[in-house]
């Protein structure tokens, strides 16, 4: 951090104490208020203050990168120069162990604070300034330094750009990226950096598989962890068929939660099954699970047209030659989901009934990923399915007035003062709070797709071979005889679309080989 941006921070952390001693006045019950209802204003007061304290605390920790990366600077600066690597490795270890001590904290947690400083000093401004501002919190830049490590330069920036800067050409959408939660948000960063990685998702997630395991971790009390690292097609598959027949045993005898439940039959399924199906079939492959994943899978790449990732409901894109796979191989409740090739978005499914369908169900999966309240983590297959505006005061069966709240948040809807905003084809609801204030739905951030070069030129032109200048942009050759590449309409003005009917090609029942 600069000193001149130093000492803006400093002035706003003062501002932020001045502001704080106002509302600890108001918020401590202060009754000799002149306002018309003086325990309301003790309430907002408090709200208020917690948010000026998160503010403050984000502006502290903004300075507290500026002073460790200073220090190092200038402790690397004193020293004599290394000479050797030996020598260097032990600069770092003292600059470490005086951070370490300075704050009392272990040496590991120093270096890795001294490392995110780093960081966030060298490669990520906009983080920096966020967090300056205290329209991030330092968990939310954190994240940002997570998800960055392996990407060059350019990548690092598209992903700033695209959380933190607002007029970025293809900036997230839905509420800032401050007013998510920090696992909401960085469950939006990895999506996104899964796309855009340079590194084919193909290639690392052959990389991961090399990787998978079981592990084992004894824990307190006589109980122990039994973990597993697996490609998320069988994770998911394994968790949705558990959580299934967890269910099934669900009844008004049955004192075990849904969690013990699950936990109940994965350790029976593992300690029971046949020893010799488990052998015919380690003998072959895995076979792909035949539970409820829902996938989604471009139409372009289902067909082996380009290389579009898959979304996999509860956990993210997932390579299309596993999408391809599962559509293919057993995922019995595979949703064939229609969107619109120009944008990414889904396209809405209407009912004029009070019923709501199984394909509706599925629909508010696709929608909303998980409950709508902010930062509820509770994924589609928990949830309930509701009408926002209820169906006896002239709510409809559309999309536009479901949501999906897991049981806890369709309790709180009912017996509290929280209530749901409206929702669209492609938003979940918001919510209001008794307090009258207003949180925005994390909005899926769908993304036009890459279009192979055969489907960009039939778009452009009515003769694929030429290939308007004006709609590619400069420094764009003019193709005649050799086919496009892959191109990003990201920027660009929806092309009208050559295909009125794609659901011709949702209504086959093969598709090409993975």
């Amino acid at each position: 951090m600069e000193s001149k941006a130093a000492v803006k921070t400093m002035e706003a952390v003062e501002a932020s104490v001045s502001a704080l001693a106002v509302l600890v006045r108001r918020g401590t019950g202060n009754f000799g208020s002149t306002s018309a209802d003086p325990l309301r204003d003790q309430a907002d007061a408090c709200l208020d203050g917690l948010a000026e304290v998160a503010r403050a605390e984000a502006r502290l920790a903004a300075l507290k990168v500026h002073f460790a990366a200073g220090y190092a600077d200038a402790a690397i600066a004193l020293a004599p120069p290394a000479v050797s690597p030996q020598a260097h490795t032990a600069q770092d270890m003292a600059v470490t162990a005086e951070v370490a001590c300075v704050l009392t904290v272990s040496e590991r947690t120093a270096g890795a604070l001294l490392a995110e400083a780093q960081t966030l000093t060298n490669t990520l401004p906009l983080t920096m300034s966020a967090l300056q501002s205290g329209s991030i919190s330092w968990q939310h830049a954190r994240i940002m330094v997570d998800e960055t490590t392996n990407l060059d330069k350019a990548g690092a920036a598209g992903l700033e750009a695209h959380f933190l800067d607002p007029d970025a050409p293809a900036a997230a959408r839905g509420c800032p990226a401050g007013e998510l939660v920090p696992a909401r948000f960085r469950a939006k960063v990895r999506t996104w950096r899964e796309r855009h990685h340079p590194v084919s998702i193909e290639v690392r997630h052959a990389r991961g598989v090399a990787d998978r395991r079981v592990e084992y971790t004894p824990d307190r009390d006589g109980m122990a962890w039994l973990s597993a690292y697996l490609p998320a097609s069988q994770a998911a598959g394994i968790w949705d068929r558990t959580t299934a027949a967890a269910r099934a045993l669900q009844g008004a005898d049955e004192a075990r939660t849904l969690t013990q439940l699950r936990a109940d039959v994965a350790a029976t399924w593992l300690l029971t099954a046949g020893r010799e199906t488990a052998a015919r079939e380690l003998a072959g492959k895995v076979p792909s699970p035949a539970a409820q994943v829902l996938i989604t899978v471009p139409v372009l790449s289902l067909l082996s047209l380009s290389e579009e990732p898959a979304m996999l409901d509860g956990y993210g894109p997932v390579p299309p030659s596993m999408g391809r796979a599962l559509v293919a191989d057993g995922a019995s409740s595979f949703l064939r989901v229609l969107t619109d090739p120009r944008d990414g978005a889904p396209l809405e499914i209407g009912r004029a009934s009070y019923r709501i369908s199984k394909a509706l169900r599925q629909w508010l999966r696709l929608r909303d990923g998980k409950c709508p309240f902010p930062g509820c983590n509770n994924q589609s297959l928990d949830n309930d399915a509701d009408h926002l505006l209820a169906w006896a005061r002239g709510g409809t069966t559309g999309i536009s007035n479901l949501g999906q709240p897991c049981r806890k948040h369709h309790r709180l809807k009912h017996t509290t003062g929280w209530t749901p905003t409206s929702a669209s084809a492609n938003e979940p609801p918001g919510w209001t709070s008794p307090a009258g204030r207003h949180y925005a739905s994390e909005q899926p951030d769908w993304e036009p797709p890459l279009w192979p070069s055969q489907i960009l030129a039939m778009t452009i032109s009515a003769d694929p071979g030429t290939l308007d200048p004006d709609i590619l942009g400069p420094g764009m050759p003019d193709y005649h005889d050799d086919p496009p590449p892959e191109c990003d309409l990201t920027d660009r003005p929806l092309a009208e679309d050559p295909f009125t009917d794609w659901e011709l090609f949702l209504a086959y029942d093969s598709y090409a080989p993975a």
